[in-house]
């Protein structure tokens, strides 16, 4: 999925481009809440930057907002 998303941010407005895997987070876009089918589904997967999914990703989450 990194290399699908040429190791860069997917999130809107940052597009960071990081070769230090470990600063990088394979995400679930949308949650799959124990659903085997999203889990797995590569069309579910996208790569986020850490701070991006640390704090945009988190929020939105929280908010109910994906």
């Amino acid at each position: 999925m990194f290399t699908r998303d040429l190791f860069a941010c997917q999130m809107k407005d940052c597009g960071r481009v990081e070769a230090d895997t470990s600063l990088l987070v394979c995400d679930h876009i949308h949650p799959h809440r124990g659903d085997e089918h999203l889990f797995w589904d590569e069309g579910n997967l996208q790569t986020l930057c850490k701070p991006c999914h640390d704090s945009v990703k988190q929020a939105e989450e929280r908010r109910g907002g994906w």
